[in-house]
């Protein structure tokens, strides 16, 4: 974490890398002073979404939780049921890259994606590395008829995946609204319609309640 001890960063002089709460909160920091100038100047502000809780201890993901909008990666909060809940009560997002994953950290049958949406964590399916781990001029689509085939998806859970995903993203409203509809930013069913997002109210009503 970060405490008195830690130096600022001009100030950090020595060989030993800085925690990674450091570099979370430092990075925040100055993000939110960038996005405060381009606001003030009509410009468009950037998300921090920063790769998180894919290696490492379960605290770094305590740090990204803090200030990141929301995360790549995060499947390591299947080792720690508080933090897990904590995505789970806040819905930050969390985009996760099983085929990535596959290839240098976990099995793709041992991935928590499925449990994770299952239990209503508000997660996507993303590419990560598209040149060294997917094998098509479309990797997303590879995520996801992958994740369709091996984990049973139904057309309608591929269709709430790609709904998070379009709620996760920094696209903005108008484009937001013409793939969601214009309560998209509601947690409830009232924020759904059913005719652009294939999902059924139903659906987004008992992920509300869960």
């Amino acid at each position: 974490g970060i405490n008195a001890e830690y130096m600022g960063p001009s100030d950090w002089n020595t060989g030993e890398r800085p925690p990674y709460a450091y570099w979370m909160y430092y990075l925040w920091a100055n993000l939110t002073v960038l996005n405060s100038f381009r606001r003030d100047n009509g410009l468009s502000t950037l998300a921090f979404m920063p790769h998180s809780g894919e290696a490492g201890p379960t605290s770094n993901l305590l740090a990204s939780f803090m200030v990141a909008n929301s995360i790549c990666h995060g499947i390591n909060a299947r080792k720690n049921e508080a933090v897990e809940y904590l995505f789970y009560l806040t819905q930050v997002g969390m985009a996760l890259s099983p085929l990535s994953n596959n290839s240098l950290f976990l099995d793709y049958l041992r991935n928590p994606f499925p449990s994770f949406f299952r239990r209503g964590l508000n997660v996507s399916l993303s590419t990560d590395d598209p040149l060294q781990f997917h094998h098509t001029q479309e990797p997303l689509i590879e995520e996801y008829s992958i994740a369709a085939k091996i984990w049973k998806l139904s057309t309608e859970d591929m269709c709430e995946i790609a709904r998070m995903s379009v709620l996760q993203s920094e696209f903005d409203y108008q484009t937001k609204t013409g793939w969601l509809g214009p309560k998209y930013f509601l947690s409830s069913a009232e924020g759904n319609d059913p005719k652009k997002s294939h999902v059924s109210n139903a659906r987004i009503q008992y992920s509300a309640l869960i």
